[in-house]
């Protein structure tokens, strides 16, 4: 694996340049990752045989067929995840109503040391499972989740909290077990680093669309004067504005919308009640940058159109085809003046990408 790794990050390189040829960007920043132990998250089902169960996950043979895959060791999971799930393997097989119908193993782990890990069962989980769990728990200085079909059980917490160093500056965030995070956390970091390097210094506001649990919110808001930040998913908003709290930053505002709802908004064709509820006036914000950061399958026209009117956009993108699409339109009014690539999932296929896009 770990001969392949630059080759792999070279024809990434190669294919993101050829692909965006077409917008005469400047030269590809490239932020690549460690070769080993760079997820913070790993996920196994549980394999149980007549005398034995195991981690395992699944690949597709010649036919076609999914093959079983013993999983001793997961070299590209954090280091903590590795010491950790030989140990708790053996824990889980000494206790039978622990390991009774275990479906999968979940793993989430910060840089900081915290470490959750869901059991998943195909049986309901009963006041004996929990005093089991809370033992096992305690022992390993973990926390442990349970769930089943319609259930979940939350001994201590379901989530953990990770800490981000942007520059000089720490961040903590609320990581909820079930909510999006970034998986490599080190590459994350530079992630956020480009992004404060792109938006430099503003006496104006921030518009962030899919801000999510606040990832690039807290630090991009050293740069601006104020911050409104969008996001529909409850847990999520949750989380973000948790994070603004935990960080004491004080010039962010968090609206529960949808990129498309926003746009409704800002362009006075809808009222939204839960704007009025968290006490958030948009008209009163003086924006000259936007920073979207969207899911796979991009953003939409009338958000684009929105976009367009701003006179700085940073993209931060999990998907290059359908950033090349969205620039179709952007470019028209936009200049791409920075141009990145983040290796957040090393042997895959999968790129992170970023732009700048300044007003022509």
């Amino acid at each position: 694996m770990t001969s392949t790794y630059q080759q792999q990050l070279d024809a990434k390189v190669a294919r993101i340049t050829a692909q965006f040829s077409n917008y005469d960007p400047p030269s590809l920043e490239v932020f690549s990752s460690a070769e080993h132990n760079f997820r913070m998250r790993a996920e196994f089902r549980i394999w149980h045989t007549e005398d034995d169960m195991f981690y395992a996950m699944f690949e597709r043979d010649a036919d076609n067929q999914k093959q079983v895959i013993r999983i001793d060791e997961f070299p590209i999971a954090d280091k903590s995840i590795n010491a950790l799930m030989p140990v708790l393997l053996n824990e889980l097989k000494a206790t039978e109503i622990l390991s009774k119908r275990l479906f999968e193993v979940h793993f989430l782990a910060t840089l900081k040391g915290e470490m959750l890990v869901s059991l998943v069962y195909r049986c309901p989980l009963n006041a004996e499972w929990e005093i089991a769990a809370k033992a096992l728990s305690d022992k390993l200085n973990i926390k442990i989740y349970g769930r089943s079909r319609g259930q979940r059980v939350i001994l201590t917490d379901d989530y953990v909290v990770e800490e981000l160093q942007v520059f000089d500056q720490s961040y903590q965030y609320k990581q909820i077990e079930s909510s999006f995070t970034q998986p490599n956390a080190r590459v994350c970091q530079k992630m956020l680093e480009w992004a404060c390097n792109a938006a430099k210094q503003s006496d104006k506001d921030l518009l962030e669309l899919y801000c999510g649990n606040g990832n690039f919110t807290l630090p991009l808001s050293k740069h601006f004067n104020r911050v409104l930040a969008t996001e529909l998913a409850k847990s999520s908003v949750y989380a973000a504005q948790w994070n603004i709290e935990k960080n004491n930053i004080d010039n962010i505002q968090v609206a529960r919308l949808s990129a498309e709802e926003f746009t409704q908004a800002y362009n006075g064709e809808r009222e939204f009640r839960r704007l009025e509820e968290a006490e958030i006036d948009i008209a009163s914000y003086d924006f000259d940058t936007v920073f979207v950061d969207p899911p796979r399958a991009g953003i939409d026209d009338d958000t684009l159109t929105l976009l367009q009117r701003f006179e700085r956009i940073i993209y931060i993108s999990c998907n290059p085809d359908t950033l090349h699409d969205n620039l179709q339109q952007l470019a028209q009014t936009h200049k791409i003046t920075q141009f990145a690539l983040f290796d957040q999932f090393p042997y895959t296929h999968h790129v992170e990408s970023g732009v700048l896009l300044e007003k022509i």
